[in-house]
């Protein structure tokens, strides 16, 4: 089973395991979730058992996923609240700050720009990239858009690491090497294109049109 690395940093009384399987990080942003909606609602205390009930994970699973995050809930009780999402926040790295650049401001590109609930969850894009005169050296939801051809000038001081890839997918590849070369260290790929990436260079993919032959494939099941 895959694994990947987390480092936590701050919160130094806390001891994280360094390696968590990826179904299991992929559910605790599920779990963050839940627990704000009952911090939200006054709740205090939150039990596994209660979290499986809302999101069809069973309570035994859930325990599980959350001793890699190591908070300890009290027998009979369940976890606290505002400890849990402290923790799940700061382990998921959304605690920090991430400074992020959209290549492609299209129709999706703009959207992500003008998604400002991204912000809350660590992602701070700072900037969009595009090749289009008519968009090009305008702002979408206050953030700038500059020619791609600036990248490499701009991120000198910017620094951002992560670039947002929503490009034509016969350009994803072409991109995201220039946007590796300019600086990036993580790439979250919007495109149907499955990208290559180097060693060191972390890759998320992120396929609409996947997700959706999914469902269309299940629809007609």
């Amino acid at each position: 089973m895959p694994a990947h690395q987390f480092i936590t940093k701050g919160m130094s009384d806390r001891h994280y395991s360094r390696k968590i399987p990826e179904p299991a990080l992929r559910r605790l942003p599920w779990y963050l979730s839940y627990v704000k909606l009952l911090k939200s609602q006054g709740e205090s205390i939150v039990s596994s058992t209660q979290i499986a009930k809302k999101i069809d994970v069973s309570a035994s699973q859930i325990a599980k996923d959350l001793s890699y995050v190591d908070i300890n809930g009290k027998t009979r009780v369940g976890y606290d609240v505002d400890e849990l999402i402290l923790v799940l926040e700061t382990f998921l790295g959304f605690t920090r700050s991430h400074k992020a650049v959209v290549f492609g401001v299209g129709s999706l590109g703009a959207a992500l720009l003008s998604d400002s609930g991204l912000e809350q969850y660590g992602l701070k894009i700072i900037a969009g990239f595009d090749v289009k005169r008519s968009i090009v050296n305008k702002e979408v939801h206050r953030i700038p858009v500059f020619h791609s051809d600036e990248f490499f000038e701009r991120n000198r001081e910017m620094n951002a690491e992560i670039g947002v890839l929503t490009v034509p997918p016969g350009a994803a590849q072409e991109v995201s090497e220039y946007m590796i070369r300019g600086g990036i260290k993580g790439i979250w790929n919007f495109t149907p294109f499955r990208i290559r990436v180097p060693a060191g260079v972390v890759l998320q993919n992120t396929s609409l049109y996947a997700h959706l032959a999914v469902m269309f494939n299940r629809l007609n099941a």
